[in-house]
């Protein structure tokens, strides 16, 4: 099984153009799907039946798995298939026709104006981390960018003077305005504390920990939960909530869809729709309140 899992790691790093997350959450789905296959007494993937997938898929309900997670895992499996399938060890793909719960669609949470400012209050810009903090979270929710990409950045990726992020993502460079107080945060940041803390093994990488490597996702993760406890903000927040709510208050501002999908780099404009919907229910709520409160009615 082991050489399996080697040989497709193999394909999806050589051949394959996903970009990193997606290809770590392929492997990590496959190794949990083999490890199943192992407990259970199947030697090889390739014994597997479309019975065995289902069984699989129990497996999976039974840990209390959300129905989002069942489909992404059951997608690298098929996907992990047609490698095989590919290489000649397989005809057929035992889980192309297993039925999976629709997951539910969720909202995206959206902080208000009044939170962000909460948010981007908080770093002590006095030292290191707290100057490094209140840039990273001021770039984040000026451009829309992903984690993923806000990690990925390089100090010449960004044109200070200018007030332009140029980002680097799977399809391409997207060209990013930045308000004049993101500038000023990540100016400060650049010329008064990164040297401090960035040394041979930093790189170019923009934004370093304090032991000088280049951030990572989880630790971006902490900052933003640790800042979001100190501003006293109830909402669960992950650091896509500021991309989030970069993409609402824009379309709440007039932009039209379309220059947000390209801003945010979504292949998809149904991807970018979604902030409509939210829109749309939001002064769905507010014109019923306002027609429906006895207090509303009369102020």
């Amino acid at each position: 099984m082991n050489d399996y899992y080697s040989l497709f790691r193999e394909y999806l790093i050589n051949q394959k153009s996903n970009s990193v997350n997606t290809r770590d959450s392929y492997l990590r789905d496959v190794s949990f799907y083999l490890e199943y296959l192992s407990k259970n007494g199947i030697a090889s993937p390739v014994l597997a039946d479309e019975a065995v997938v289902d069984q699989y898929v129990q497996h999976l309900r039974s840990l209390n798995r959300s129905a989002t997670t069942i489909s992404r895992n059951i997608a690298s499996v098929r996907c992990f298939y047609k490698f095989l399938i590919f290489r000649g060890e397989m005809d057929s793909n035992p889980a192309k026709s297993v039925k999976l719960e629709k997951a539910e669609k969720k909202l995206p949470q959206v902080l208000s104006g009044e939170e962000i400012d909460l948010l981007l209050a908080q770093p002590r810009v006095t030292d290191v981390k707290g100057c490094r903090d209140k840039a990273m979270l001021e770039l984040l929710y000026a451009t829309g960018i992903r984690v993923s990409e806000l990690i990925n950045l390089n100090v010449k990726d960004i044109n200070l003077r200018a007030g332009m992020l140029y980002c680097r993502g799977n399809k391409g460079v997207r060209t990013l305005p930045v308000y004049a107080s993101a500038i000023v945060a990540v100016s400060d940041y650049i010329y008064r504390m990164r040297d401090l803390i960035a040394d041979d093994k930093s790189g170019d990488a923009l934004f370093v920990n304090l032991n000088g490597s280049r951030l990572t996702r989880q630790g971006f993760w902490k900052i933003v939960k640790s800042y979001a406890v100190q501003a006293g903000i109830t909402k669960e927040i992950t650091p896509h909530t500021l991309r989030h709510s970069f993409a609402m208050h824009l379309l709440q501002n007039g932009a039209s869809v379309k220059d947000i999908q390209t801003m945010m780099g979504h292949a998809d404009i149904s991807s970018t729709q979604v902030y409509v919907h939210l829109l749309d229910l939001d002064n769905h709520v507010k014109a019923v309140y306002n027609d429906c409160h006895p207090r509303a009615k009369t102020s």
